[in-house]
């Protein structure tokens, strides 16, 4: 079963695999705790899952992540779909911009043609929305972007961004935003909301909260955490020990479907419709554990339940 992007846009699986670590040095320790290797075994296993959505950006990794997925590419004849993120530096002030941008990534991924280019985050500086939003309907007409996304534009932004590229006659298709039973924002900031009325899908990104929705963080196997974990007080022993209440529930959930506590709430995610999750992945055993979010579903009541666990007051 495949997901289509916005109201008529490309149709991707239902889950993909985010990349963000893929060659990242920076915030993950790519080359000492898994390298290429591992990254490709990730892609042949997710490809075998029947996962053949990436998700990537020219700024992971500085341009590594976008590398790699293209030379894994070249191993196979499935129909992978990439999309990928422009990001708006300071410097890039006028359309030309975005087209070499572009042209960069589509020479690291060894692509004529992208399935998604998301704008990575809503800064304006010098360039302005309209003259983006143009620069990229521009790339659609020439056939180099098959649809167009946002990513981590508010609600507002997201308007603006969906009428600047209606006058092209381009539709919005995406909105690539954090979202997890333990980051509910979009449900209470119109996000989520106005999403659904444009026919714009989300994607979410750190489905799994980083990790902390998978059980193998908890109290009673406390280690203090390291990397970009340091900074997220939600993985100190206090954090972990608010958050047990939910994990337990994950488990008994998943133990009626004979599934783990990340797949559950992969598949949570999944049920609230036109949601898209993208889990990172580093090696094959967490492709496959992200794959099991698949091909099953949780009863109305057991999202409920959950809904209502994490609900913030």
């Amino acid at each position: 079963m495949e997901v289509t992007l916005g109201l008529n846009g490309p149709a991707v699986s239902p889950l993909g695999i985010g990349t963000w670590a893929w060659g990242d040095k920076l915030f993950w320790n790519y080359g000492k705790e898994y390298d290429a290797t591992d990254l490709q075994a990730a892609f042949k296993t997710a490809l075998n899952s029947g996962i053949l959505f990436f998700d990537t950006a020219e700024i992971y990794g500085f341009g590594e992540s976008e590398r790699l997925l293209g030379e894994f590419m070249q191993q196979t004849d499935r129909p992978v779909t990439i999309a990928t993120k422009y990001f708006p530096l300071p410097w890039r002030f006028n359309g030309d911009a975005v087209a070499d941008a572009l042209t960069a990534s589509l020479k690291r991924l060894q692509l004529p043609t992208v399935t998604l280019y998301q704008v990575h985050w809503p800064f304006d500086f010098l360039m302005g929305q309209t003259t983006l939003m143009n620069a990229l309907a521009d790339e659609v007409k020439q056939g180099r972007i098959q649809a167009v996304g946002v990513s981590n534009y508010s609600a507002e932004q997201m308007r603006q961004a969906h009428r600047l590229l209606a006058d092209r006659g381009v539709p919005l298709a995406v909105n690539q935003v954090q979202y997890s039973l333990l980051a509910r924002q979009i449900e209470r900031n119109g996000v989520l909301s106005t999403a659904r009325e444009l026919g714009v899908t989300i994607l979410a990104y750190s489905p799994l909260a980083q990790g902390l929705l998978t059980g193998k963080y908890t109290p009673e196997t406390y280690t203090p955490p390291t990397g970009a974990r340091k900074l997220d007080p939600r993985f100190s022993r206090n954090g972990l020990e608010k958050l047990a209440p939910v994990i337990n529930l994950l488990k008994s959930i998943g133990e009626r479907h004979g599934r783990t506590p990340a797949q559950v709430a992969l598949n949570w995610l999944i049920a609230q419709g036109n949601v898209i999750p993208i889990p990172g992945a580093k090696n094959p055993n967490q492709v496959e554990q992200n794959a099991g979010a698949l091909g099953w579903s949780l009863t109305e009541s057991e999202v409920a339940e959950l809904a209502a666990a994490t609900q913030k007051d």
